[in-house]
């Protein structure tokens, strides 16, 4: 009997409490109440013993690329093999590189610092094709900088000046001949820039390198007017006359110490002419001043002349090997 009323009190208790919550609740307006479930425990929002659903692979890409308009989904759906990574890399690190092989821009091929060039070649005359004056020559060059060479050349014609049959009977057969010249030598100081280099494909897989160079300088060049007015008494002495001298060069390697060039000079002097009249004949032997046998009415007037050469040969470069200073 004595329990009854503690067992009423807890009772009472309860009830109270029960009546309180929610209005406690309702009177703080505008703060949440904490729901996050105590620490170690794990919150159940599904309200079912069930775990959530598993999203799909594509689930996700799929939605970006329906709000984005596209992007990697929709390239995989198109092309699902361009998706296939492994399979990518293995088809690639397995192909030959002879089907696609990509050259990439290299440094320069032939380097010419401090290097000697020589080059022997044969000339040939680009001015009458009735009167030629081909020859053999011989260059050495010395490249101060890749660009830049001080060099010597020399060509030799005497024996190879040649007169066209065409000129010789025109001058038989109408009494009529025009001045003409022959060579003996010439020997020039020259300076090379080059400022043009480049490549280009060749046979097979084989790219030859080229490079673009002017030329131009100073020397002598030895000539003489050849008798052709009045040939049984003229002969004329050989002469040497400053020259100067200015042209433009390609050259193509087959290597890094061998190429094969042409180049296109034009070598410009004063030349004397024979003349084209005949003094008197001398009545006295012994008297030849201003006669016909007297060489001071041999020579008529002097014209600036352009002698326009192609020559082509090879070039070797000494030394043959050298070695890339790159910067550190």
């Amino acid at each position: 009997m004595k329990q009854a009323p503690v067992r009423l009190f807890v009772v009472a208790a309860l009830a109270l409490a029960g009546a309180t919550l929610p209005a406690t609740a309702f009177a703080q307006k505008g703060k949440k109440p904490d729901t996050k479930p105590p620490a170690g425990e794990v919150e159940d929002l599904g309200g079912d013993d069930e775990p959530p659903p598993k999203e799909e692979p594509g689930a996700k890409a799929g939605a970006g690329a329906a709000a984005g308009g596209g992007g990697a989904s929709f390239i995989c759906e198109a092309n699902p093999e361009a998706c296939q990574t492994d399979k990518l890399i293995k088809d690639y690190a397995e192909k030959d590189l002879k089907d696609s092989q990509v050259y990439a821009v290299q440094q320069i091929y032939a380097l010419r610092r401090k290097r000697v060039e020589i080059s022997p070649y044969w000339s040939a005359s680009m001015n009458d094709q009735f009167v030629s004056h081909p020859g053999p020559g011989l260059a050495l060059n010395y490249y101060v900088t890749n660009v830049l060479a001080v060099g010597f050349n020399f060509n030799y014609y005497q024996p190879f000046n040649s007169d066209a049959e065409f000129n010789k009977l025109v001058r038989q057969s109408t009494r009529l001949a025009i001045p003409i010249n022959e060579y003996q030598f010439g020997a020039n100081l020259n300076f090379s820039y080059v400022p043009l280099y480049g490549k280009f494909a060749g046979f097979g897989d084989f790219i030859f390198h080229w490079d673009g160079y002017v030329v131009g300088g100073i020397g002598a060049l030895s000539t003489r007017p050849r008798a052709v007015i009045d040939p049984e008494n003229r002969a004329f002495e050989w002469k040497s006359k400053v020259a100067f001298n200015a042209g433009l060069g390609l050259r193509v390697f087959f290597n890094r110490w061998l190429a094969a060039f042409l180049e296109v000079r034009d070598y410009i002097y004063n030349e004397e002419l024979e003349a084209t009249s005949v003094a008197r004949e001398a009545t006295d032997p012994r008297n030849i001043k201003g006669t016909r046998r007297d060489p001071e009415t041999w020579i008529g007037e002097s014209r600036l002349t352009n002698a326009v050469q192609a020559q082509f040969g090879i070039s070797i470069f000494l030394p043959f090997t050298w070695q890339y200073r790159l910067p550190k």
